[in-house]
């Protein structure tokens, strides 16, 4: 039986053995043990990542031998979790204040109805923490806002607990989404607080160079499609406006976009009726309440 603790770490790691070895190291040095838990979940590493258990054995580690998406795997993690507080980061991402555990608690304390903590994202790869700093906001800033950044965030589990949680229908980008619509329409809200800072240690360049902004462009298109079948009470004319927007701007002016258009579209009608199982409309005043609140900066 897993003892209680106060905070629970909750990472999902896709062949980025490197960056999760780091990640790790970092939070090691920040955490007590004592009252922090760091579940790490391996989503069909091919990168030997798996030796990283008998390096780190303070870790509870879950091996998924075939890959199920991050999404899915963060469904299956969060409720095993033994905390009120969950601490959502990437595999390469680390908080830049010691005192992040305590902020967190202090936040939630002196904001009761608040079930998703979103954290300022710093993004880029420094030379030190001190660099990365640098480009942070200088002025205290907190405000309630629609959804939060997936490379770093808290969840209360009682509220989590209230939700279908991470959706099983969605394998990478945009399962922040679902999560957040569905606490919104449990009434909680969501702060944004630039107190906590997040260094996700994204080499922009590198990506281009591997053309991961293409692999986006198809799972947000098709993703945000389903996130409109799913919670929308009446989606059509919120999808034709998303696959109208996407082919003026990318599909019309990148081929390779294009192609990844129409495969997308053929996708959604394949999966079609089998993404209606999870339909669950929320109200139109929740949707018009999101609109008017506060974005977020990505």
């Amino acid at each position: 039986m897993q003892i209680e603790k106060k905070f629970s770490i909750l990472i999902v790691s896709k062949n980025r053995k490197q960056d999760l070895f780091k990640t790790l190291n970092i939070l090691e040095s920040l955490i007590d043990k004592s009252e922090v838990e760091v579940l790490v979940f391996l989503d069909g590493c091919t990168d030997e990542s798996e030796s990283l258990k008998n390096e780190i054995d303070w870790i509870r580690w879950f091996v998924c031998d075939e890959t199920i998406g991050a999404s899915a795997a963060r469904h299956q993690i969060y409720p095993l979790a033994n905390s009120e507080i969950l601490i959502g980061l990437d595999d390469d991402a680390h908080p830049l204040s010691i005192n992040f555990l305590d902020q967190i608690e202090d936040l939630f304390k002196i904001h009761p109805n608040v079930g998703i903590l979103a954290f300022e994202e710093i993004k880029g790869v420094f030379r030190s923490d001190e660099e990365a700093l640098n480009q942070a906001e200088t002025i205290k800033r907190e405000y309630l806002t629609s959804e939060f950044i997936g490379c770093g965030f808290a969840v209360r589990k009682s509220v989590y607990s209230l939700t279908n949680g991470f959706p099983v229908w969605i394998d990478i980008y945009g399962e922040e989404s679902c999560l957040s619509i569905e606490v919104l329409s449990k009434g909680y809200d969501i702060l944004y607080t630039n107190q906590i800072k997040i260094n996700h240690r994204v080499n922009k360049e590198q990506r281009k160079l591997n053309k991961q902004h293409y692999f986006r462009f198809g799972k947000q298109l098709k993703n945000s499609t389903f996130y409109f079948l799913v919670y929308y009470p009446f989606p059509f004319i919120n999808i034709l406006k998303l696959y109208w927007h996407n082919f003026k701007k990318y599909a019309l002016t990148d081929w390779e976009c294009c192609k990844i258009f129409f495969e997308t579209m053929f996708t959604v009608l394949f999966h079609f009726f089998g993404i209606l199982k999870f339909r669950k409309p929320v109200e139109k005043s929740l949707i018009i309440k999101m609109r008017n609140l506060s974005s977020l900066k990505f």
